[in-house]
């Protein structure tokens, strides 16, 4: 359990992680080739450095260096694919690897104790560095997140992944899948995740290594990469860094126009100021396909990718016994239409919910909890801080569109309802939308869409939230093996949903396999715990609490999270037991 107790709040930083080009496998590409993988069904695994050697920058303002060495695991013959799940919350991180017989999908189930939560494969990476005269300066093990940012090694490669391009790291995620594309290659480094390293100016040699029980699992060769490493320190406030800077920006302004996210400066050194030479690429940027690094797991304009069989279509098959499966020149149907551009005008007819696939909305437990004194740290005031989130389990996108009467404050809202082919065909009202002008909201907000309530020990209320407006954005990957998940959500931060001040329509999605996270450090995530006595509570995160949406089931959506208050008058304590397995406040 953990006791917190503080008074003002940080978002973590999520991981960042550094794209790869497409790398020619002649040439400057250093290959480990794999000896033949156990099973013949898998895929062959190879360690790959995109260089023999690189340079390296350790910043007076922030010390260490990052070990960003260009180090790939690519996938040739199968794609590697893992599916990372739990039962519940009372049972163990489990993984199965997908391996062929005879052509046929099967599921691998590989050691107990693998993996130990949905970050990626643990200690992974083997690294050591020496210096010029061999002597061994720091050796270190990487986790390895196979959707870490990749890039294609082969020309004949599929132009695309379907892997999502990020490991969850909500502590109550359910399931996740992890993937190499036949061939492609995923970074080992492990992005913002991993610590800088104290690496004095100088020449090195750093030698990467896959650690023996993966070799052993996946039939990697013990070959490890070799890098020379150059490491030069630099400041922020360098006269001739800051001109090279502005000349190499200014030659490739016309070829980088319109890339956006790709070629920002990180997050993590956001805040320098103007007046510095740009933010120096280091653990966050640059990534791959526009998506920034942000506060929320996988934030970014991502393209959506082909959800799994649709409900519909299996209930005709499993009636007809029809084959499921794509041929050359034919679907089986899967391939859903998007859901994401608001329509120009209120729908028209008479309004129906139709007997189709609909969303299931759920309550996660609440985390990240803490006692604070507010959001304007205000003396004698006690307030119970967490973050929650709601996720859609399928089998179908949660569409919700917001139009607005000229003048009025307030738009209508409306459910939309699609069939198996992705055709509109029904709708229903289902309450309003309102602007939130607060900093860190300044966002059209569906309301109703989930309350929160601190209960007593007998599960009585004693606190509601004043929160039950939220903007709809997939924020976190919570169960990727669920049906019809989409691994590649769109509106995936508030940058691409939830519409401006002025805006006239909006149209909010929650994607199957996705939840939306609210944290703790943002307006109305809390309880006025000021009056409140101490003794054992808890949180409750109720989805749809007026029913108004249509789901599959309305019987899952609360969430309860329970905790013990304890302290003085402004300066009260919580203490968060584990909740199951899961061991995070």
């Amino acid at each position: 359990m953990t006791r917190t107790r503080t008074t003002r709040l940080r978002r973590p930083l999520l991981v960042g992680t550094t794209a790869v080009a497409a790398m020619a496998v002649t040439g400057s590409l250093v290959a480990a080739t794999a000896e033949p993988a156990k099973a013949a069904t898998g895929p062959k695994l190879s360690l790959v450095a995109a260089t023999g050697s690189l340079t390296l920058t350790s910043w007076k303002e922030d010390p260490g260096v990052y070990l960003d060495l260009g180090t790939y695991l690519t996938a040739e013959g199968r794609p590697l694919e893992l599916k990372v799940t739990r039962k519940s919350y009372k049972d163990p991180v489990t993984v199965t690897q997908t391996v062929y017989e005879g052509g046929k999908a099967k599921a691998r189930t590989l050691p107990k104790g693998t993996v130990k939560d949905f970050s990626g494969l643990p200690g992974f990476a083997q690294t050591t560095i020496t210096d010029k005269a061999g002597k061994k300066v720091l050796g270190r093990t990487e986790d390895f997140c196979p959707n870490n940012a990749s890039g294609r090694v082969r020309p004949d490669a599929p132009a695309t992944s379907k892997y999502p391009e990020s490991c969850p790291t909500n502590p109550f995620t359910l399931g996740s899948v992890w993937g190499v594309e036949k061939g492609w290659a995923a970074n080992t480094y492990g992005g913002s995740y991993s610590e800088p390293v104290a690496l004095a100016p100088g020449t090195y040699t750093a030698k990467v290594g896959v650690a023996k029980k993966y070799r052993d699992l996946f039939g990697i060769a013990d070959k490890p990469a070799t890098v020379k490493v150059t490491v030069v320190e630099r400041s922020y406030d360098d006269e001739e860094w800051a001109a090279q800077s502005a000349a190499a920006r200014s030659a490739t302004a016309g070829e980088h126009a319109g890339h956006g996210a790709a070629h920002q400066a990180p997050a993590a050194h956001a805040g320098h100021g103007p007046g510095h030479a740009p933010t120096p690429a280091q653990a966050a940027a640059p990534v791959t396909s526009g998506a920034g690094p942000s506060y929320n797991a996988g934030h970014g304009p991502l393209r959506a990718a082909p959800p799994a069989l649709p409900w519909a279509l299996k209930k005709q098959q499993a009636a007809r016994s029809l084959p499921v499966g794509d041929k050359s020149g034919q679907t089986d149907g899967s391939r859903k239409a998007l859901a994401l551009q608001p329509l120009a005008k209120r729908p028209a007819g008479i309004p129906s919910v139709p007997d189709v696939p609909k969303p299931d909305l759920r309550s996660l437990p609440a985390y990240g909890i803490v006692v604070t004194d507010g959001e304007k740290d205000i003396p004698g005031k006690d307030y119970l801080a967490f973050s929650a989130n709601v996720w859609n389990a399928g089998p179908a996108q949660l569409v919700v569109d917001g139009f607005r009467t000229p003048g009025k404050a307030k738009m209508d809202a409306y459910q939309y309802f699609y069939d198996a082919k992705g055709k509109q065909v029904g709708y229903t009202p289902t309450g309003t939308m309102e602007w939130d002008p607060r900093p860190g909201h300044m966002h059209w907000h569906f309301t109703d869409f989930a309350s929160y309530r601190l209960l007593k020990a007998d599960k009585k209320e004693a606190v509601r939230s004043g929160k039950e407006a939220f903007c709809l954005a997939n924020t976190d990957a919570i169960d990727y093996t669920v049906k019809n998940a989409n691994w590649h959500p769109f509106n995936t931060d508030l940058s691409t949903a939830c519409g401006e001040e002025n805006s006239i329509s909006v149209r909010e999605v929650l994607d199957v396999g996705s939840g939306d996270t609210y944290s703790q450090d943002l307006p109305g995530q809390s309880f006025d715990i000021t009056d409140v006595p101490n003794g054992t509570y808890y949180i409750q995160v109720l989805a749809n609490p007026e029913k108004r949406l249509k789901e599959t089931d309305l019987g899952n959506n609360s969430a309860l999270r329970k905790i013990v208050l304890g302290g003085k008058p402004d300066a009260r304590t919580v203490t968060v037991p584990a909740h199951d397995l899961v061991n995070a406040n």
